[in-house]
């Protein structure tokens, strides 16, 4: 079970990073493009370090977190609906999953390790994007507003209310 969890916990990593790095030059917002950018890197970084315990992984997408990352990039070009879903809809889903994963199943020291240095860039990336966000004020049309608080009751009737799982 240890195996199945760390591929997809991998696989939640490499499809953050795979739409955001896909994502960033599309859009419009200098300041959120660099933040795109750099959260793409940072969520590329842990994927490899999660290939580097796992060895031989085969990248397969986490359909419902592609999907709302995607939607939030064609509901708002501007990247502050995306860099929104990273931080408050996709990122604490993702951190759960990294805890839960530590708590209910086994891992050697390499793996744990991985899951450690997972949840602190994950939880880097929150921080910097809110910082980012502060920067460019708040966003006060309701309209983007429903369709942001749409992403995460997709999550939630897809059955995702507080996590991705740790394991398929």
């Amino acid at each position: 079970m240890s195996r199945e969890s760390l591929e997809h916990l991998f696989s939640c990593f490499d499809t953050m990073y795979q739409v955001l790095g896909a994502s960033a030059p599309n859009l419009t917002n200098d300041a959120y493009v660099v933040r795109t950018y750099e959260a793409a890197r940072a969520m590329g970084d842990v994927a490899l370090s999660f290939r580097e315990v796992l060895g031989e992984v085969q990248s397969e997408s986490v359909p419902v977190l592609h999907d709302v990352l995607l939607e939030s990039v064609a509901d708002d070009l501007t990247g502050a609906m995306l860099l929104f879903c990273l931080a408050i809809v996709v990122g604490p889903r993702v951190m759960v999953s990294l805890r839960d994963a530590r708590e209910y199943v086994e891992f050697d020291e390499d793996a744990l390790a991985v899951l450690r240095e997972a949840s602190a860039v994950l939880l880097a990336e929150i921080l910097a994007v809110g910082e980012v966000a502060k920067s460019q004020g708040p966003i006060d049309d309701e309209r983007w507003q429903q369709r942001a608080r749409g992403l995460s009751q997709r999550l939630e009737e897809a059955g995702y209310a507080d996590s991705f799982g740790f394991s398929r």
